[in-house]
């Protein structure tokens, strides 16, 4: 069984930067592909970031070169580098990761972590 956890949300000036992690229970070698998503109140839950175990990475557009994920399988965990961060960027930050496939990210039967919340307000 995967759990996932995920730190380094809190509160931020716009423009400001936040890292957030994610710790992977268990063998991070055993997953193909992680993911960051993120829910806005009253908004869908969204794409942020995917990553492959080879380090294959995309973003979603309106990250627009601001955040970049990776991953360090030394030592189990995901990272989300996110810089220039904007008051849009407010949400409940999860990790997300799934054994075999890239495409099964975002599904609900696909591992998912408790969430940390972003909030970037002045």
């Amino acid at each position: 069984q995967v759990q996932l956890v995920e730190s380094g949300g809190g509160l931020v000036q716009p423009g400001g930067s936040l890292r957030l992690s994610c710790t992977v229970s268990g063998s991070i070698y055993s997953i193909y592909a992680m993911g960051w998503y993120r829910q806005a109140p009253g908004k869908e839950r969204e794409l942020v970031a995917t990553i492959t175990s080879g380090g294959s990475t995309n973003y979603a557009d309106y990250v627009d070169g601001r955040f970049t994920i990776s991953r360090d399988n030394a030592q189990n965990t995901m990272y989300l580098q996110m810089n220039s961060l904007k008051p849009e960027d407010t949400a409940v930050y999860y990790c997300n990761a799934d054994p075999w496939s890239r495409s099964r990210l975002g599904r609900d039967d696909s591992y998912w972590g408790q969430g940390t919340q972003v909030t970037v307000s002045s």
